[in-house]
């Protein structure tokens, strides 16, 4: 099992800047990716970025040069540093950790979600 604890979401101007972390602890040496994905009211989840253990990053287009995804590994701890905010950056951020044990079988496991509200 492995345990995510996310913080850092709140309310911010747009252009303005959030750090959001997530804490991952059971079952850690078990992870092959991390992640932050959002949803929006009335939206589906999507991902927003990921970091492999080998600290391979993908972002979606939307936040290509504005977010960055890192890792602290000494501290089991994931960032999201989100800069040049907009409005549309509007969501519950889920920090997301992924386990796979075959290419047929996948673990995800999900934090509570914290509120990130960009105000025009």
């Amino acid at each position: 099992q492995v345990q995510l604890v996310e913080s850092g979401g709140g309310l911010v101007q747009a252009g303005g800047s959030l750090r959001l972390s997530c804490a991952a602890s059971g079952s850690i040496a078990s992870i092959n990716a991390m992640g932050w994905y959002r949803q929006a009211p009335g939206r589906q989840r999507e991902s927003v970025a990921t970091i492999t253990s080998s600290g391979s990053t993908n972002y979606t287009n939307s936040v290509k040069g504005r977010f960055t995804i890192s890792r602290d590994n000494t501290k089991n701890t994931v960032y999201l540093q989100m800069n040049s905010l907009k409005p549309e950056d509007t969501a519950v951020y889920y920090c997301n950790a992924l386990r796979v044990v075959n290419p047929g079988w996948r673990y995800n496991y999900w934090g509570q979600g914290t509120q990130v509200t960009v105000s025009s």
